[in-house]
């Protein structure tokens, strides 16, 4: 086996244990032992598969295919946010201003960088595919400029950890649903990998994930 290849499988098994453990860590009540510790585990596998990633990316651009490998160092820049965020907002809990600190600003920067590098290779490769996901870099990483320019905002919310922890939660499990309908899926069935499943497999758990969290906003308002 070589070394992309043992790359590649270690990447696939760290998205099957990130999958399992979203759909635990949903499914458990949330703040027990428990859940922290199934959680716990969904991160260290998301941190697996964005170490898996970037060696990956290196290895496709030294083969000849530096697209691919441009979009897949954009997708470990918004899965690094994610996972920062995911862990960060617990921790940070009662200082947002150490939340909001440099490395959560950098990589506000770098997500805002790369979606418009993804747009503008997207325009000029004619790909549907970048040009479209290039809106969720501009879009997080314009979120937490955002956030950190009216931190004093943030600190008002009841509970703003919370929210900023399930918003994350739920934007790296559409990643990990993103890798199992798109590629993972169409390696098992090979009628499904036409254009049209391309699309929703990309696509449809994002949209899915920004109406949960949607919902939940709205739940939580409701309720206080």
């Amino acid at each position: 086996m070589t070394m992309y290849r043992l790359l590649v499988s270690l990447h696939g098994l760290m998205g099957l244990v990130a999958l399992v453990t979203f759909w635990t860590t949903a499914a458990m009540r949330k703040g027990t032992a428990r859940h922290r510790r199934v959680g716990q585990v969904f991160l260290l596998s998301m941190t697996g598969i964005l170490a898996t990633a970037l060696p990956m990316a290196w290895v496709i651009q030294r083969s000849g295919r530096p697209v691919v490998a441009a979009f897949l160092a954009y997708l470990a820049v918004i899965v690094a946010a994610g996972i920062w965020r995911q862990w960060r907002a617990v921790r940070d809990r009662r200082r947002a201003e150490r939340y909001t600190g440099p490395v959560f600003q950098a990589l506000a920067l770098l997500s805002v960088a790369t979606g418009l590098a993804v747009l503008v290779l997207g325009i000029r490769q004619g790909s549907a595919l970048l040009t479209g996901f290039s809106a969720i870099g501009l879009f997080t990483g314009g979120q937490q400029l955002y956030t950190r320019l009216r931190r004093d905002r943030l600190t008002a919310r009841s509970q703003w950890w919370l929210t900023e922890h399930y918003s994350a939660a739920i934007g790296n499990g559409a990643a990990v649903h993103v890798a199992f309908f798109a590629i993972g899926l169409p390696q098992l069935l090979p009628a499904l990998a036409g254009s049209t499943w391309r699309y929703v497999g990309w696509f449809a758990p994002v949209l899915v994930g920004l109406a949960a969290v949607r919902w939940l906003n709205r739940r939580r308002q409701a309720f206080g």
